[in-house]
């Protein structure tokens, strides 16, 4: 099973960067083209968030046209950037999106690793929340199957990763609950998360956390306790989760451009030690 995890698109009405730099929905069309492009296609795509940058209709009438596109499924998330009730309004029609009266929030059952969503926006804040109506619904989702592997997927990130800035507004309610439900299950593979923009992963919960790097701009790296933030044009990458029942998951950062190469692995003949 293929499952790719894309994040933080910050998809802006057409003619719009977000930021005033960053071309985020050409960008986003450039990780969408990469998907498709995938020889073996993902079985399934899981988006974590931040799909766009002000929570416009017009932002997700954007991202819709560019989801169907895919092939594949498509489960999301909502993250802070995103408006849940209008992403409710316009994606109406998509189950995974309008389930829950309240939240955006799913249980799919139809490939061998269950994919679980949760919402974990505050409206109108930066950082995130499980409550105890969504933390019963991560509870209930797991106790009923815990035979098979799961993956939780979610926006905010439930731990500290050393950038200040972005610590500050990571899930800061919930976390403590959440690592206990995952430890007691004892069967979700990973937790995947977005909204930091860089590629960090760590135990959580018994389990591996990880953040997946954004599809158009990253978020500067830097240590420092001063640091107040900023946005860089590192390469944009995603993720691929792959499972197999023997050895479980094994993570993948794919870049979505293109870079010179493939090229042979052609030794020299007078390479020492060759014949």
């Amino acid at each position: 099973m293929l499952i790719a995890q894309i994040t933080d698109l910050h998809l802006r009405p057409r003619g719009l960067p977000a930021y005033r730099v960053s071309e985020t929905n050409m960008l986003s069309e450039r990780a969408i083209d990469a998907l498709i492009a995938l020889r073996p296609r993902p079985d399934v795509v899981v988006i974590s968030g931040d799909m766009t940058d002000c929570g416009l209709e017009s932002e997700y009438q954007i991202l819709k046209s560019l989801l169907q596109r895919l092939p594949m499924p498509v489960y999301m998330v909502p993250g802070n950037h995103d408006r849940r009730e209008t992403l409710k309004r316009v994606f109406a029609d998509w189950p995974s999106v309008a389930t829950d009266p309240d939240f955006v929030q799913f249980v799919v059952e139809d490939f061998p690793v269950r994919l679980i969503g949760l919402d974990t926006l505050i409206p109108g804040e930066s950082a995130g929340e499980l409550c105890e109506r969504r933390l019963d619904f991560l509870r209930g989702a797991l106790a009923a199957d815990r035979s098979r592997p799961a993956v939780v997927v979610m926006h905010h990130p439930p731990f500290d990763c050393g950038i200040v800035h972005m610590d500050r507004i990571r899930l800061l309610r919930g976390g403590e609950e959440l690592a206990g439900i995952v430890r007691e299950h004892g069967r979700v593979e990973r937790i995947l998360c977005g909204h930091h923009h860089r590629p960090i992963e760590t135990l959580f919960g018994g389990t591996i956390a990880s953040i997946a790097p954004g599809v158009a701009h990253q978020v500067a790296f830097d240590l420092g306790e001063e640091h107040e933030g900023a946005l860089v044009f590192e390469p944009p990458a995603f993720r691929l989760h792959c499972w197999r029942a023997e050895w479980g998951i094994v993570s993948h950062t794919v870049y979505v451009e293109r870079f010179p190469g493939p090229f042979p692995f052609v030794l020299d003949p007078a390479y020492p030690g060759q014949a």
